[in-house]
Order: structure tokens, then C-alpha cells, then sequence
């Protein structure tokens, strides 16, 4: 289990109607990179259909404020999606985006399928500063097709995980 700043262990749980505040906080510090969430009506609905299906993941810890949190789709097996992850600034390249994968796949994924995620295109400027694609390769996932431009107009390319 990944541990967080004074040695506090980090916890994965099902998100619940309490977490939108701090979903919102982490939303705000990737909008430069993905557009804007923080005010935006359809994130806002796309987060409470999550945490009303219980598909929505966060990382906590002893520590105030979410370290992360996830939003998994479900309906597509045996295609599984990845909608949306992040990690706070604070706990990046902590383990936490790992231990919110690892959840998800333990409560959500039965094999054999695979998980997509769309992330940064090589070429957007995210890509190497939020360390994303990095991340997902350390993962197993490989880079397939491109997809359709993110809201900021970036380009995006989805990655690919097989599972057993």
C-alpha cells in the first residue's frame, strides 16, 4: 500500500456525495490541461452519475483534501474505460494513481477484456509535464489509435491495457 507524507497510509474507497468539493479542487488543478471542469454543468453531472453508481474511486489519507480520485466505466466489458484520473499535485509520483488503478481493476475488471484510457497526444504539451503517458506505460498500457481532440483543442491518443 502506497504511503503519503508523515508516513499516513493511502486508502482507495468508493467515492460518495462528500468527495465533490474535493473532486472539484482536483479538477482545478489539471483544468490548464483538459479545459475547463470546475464550473462546467456537464462535469459536474458526469461526476454525481459517478459517485451514484459507485464508479467513482478517490485516494485519501490521514492528511485533509483527496490525493486523487477516478472515474471507471463499467457498461462496455469487455472494454473497460478509464473516464477520468487524477492525482493532486502534492501526491504525484507517490503511488497513488497506481493504488486507484489497482482498485478499480480488483473491484471492476473481469478478464479477459481491456481497459482504455484516452490520454495526452505526443505532442501536447501535458504529455511530458503531467508525466501521464509515462505513467500509463509503467502500467503495461501501450499507445494505440488517436482520439479525438480534448475541449483545450489538444491532441489525444488512447492507451491500451490487456487483461486476463
Amino acid at each position: 500500500m502506497p504511503r503519503f507524507g508523515h508516513d499516513a497510509r493511502v486508502i482507495v474507497r468508493i467515492a460518495a456525495e462528500q468527495d465533490f468539493p474535493g473532486f472539484l479542487g482536483l479538477a482545478a488543478q489539471v483544468e490548464h490541461w483538459f479545459g475547463p471542469m470546475v464550473e462546467d454543468p456537464g462535469f459536474h453531472r458526469h461526476l454525481h452519475n459517478n459517485i451514484r453508481r459507485s464508479t467513482a474511486l478517490v485516494a485519501v489519507s490521514s492528511d485533509p483534501g483527496l490525493l486523487g480520485g477516478l472515474f471507471f466505466g463499467v457498461a462496455t466489458a469487455p472494454t473497460y474505460h478509464i473516464r477520468w484520473l487524477v492525482v493532486s499535485e502534492r501526491a504525484r509520483g507517490q503511488g497513488v494513481g497506481r493504488a486507484l488503478i489497482a482498485d478499480a481493476m480488483r473491484r471492476f475488471v473481469r478478464g479477459p477484456g481491456s481497459i482504455e484510457v484516452v490520454t495526452f497526444g505526443a505532442d501536447h504539451p501535458g504529455a511530458v509535464a503531467s508525466g501521464a503517458r509515462a505513467f500509463y506505460e509503467r502500467l503495461g498500457f501501450t499507445p494505440a489509435e488517436a482520439a479525438d481532440p480534448g475541449p483545450e483543442g489538444g491532441s489525444r491518443q488512447v492507451y491500451r491495457l490487456a487483461v486476463i
